[in-house]
């Protein structure tokens, strides 16, 4: 059994192939140095709301990455991905508590 529309890698039952999300827009124009600034304060905020650092890290590092290194980087971290575009995922460590 599994989500609909989740896919399998080959091996493993558990692990669900990512994609590249759908451009993100904001509701105005922003410059690229203030796109950094968000995404290093949502960075800097997004372990307050849960999970262990070392997740978001490796969300971070997903997310900037090539999708091959960015599946592996999700593959041996830990992370359970709901949503193949990582924008829903959870610590495996903390989503059986």
């Amino acid at each position: 059994m599994g989500c609909s529309g989740s896919k399998r890698t080959r091996g493993d039952d558990n692990v669900k192939k990512i994609r590249k999300p759908k451009p993100w827009k904001h509701s105005e124009l922003i410059t690229r140095t203030q796109l950094m600034q968000m995404r290093d304060e949502f960075g800097d905020t997004a372990p307050h709301y849960g999970g262990r650092t070392e997740i978001w890290d490796a969300l971070r590092a997903a997310a900037e990455a090539e999708l091959v290194l960015a599946q592996a980087i999700i593959d041996s971290d830990g992370v359970i991905v709901q949503n193949n575009d990582l924008t829903i995922c959870y610590d495996e460590r903390d989503a059986y508590r």
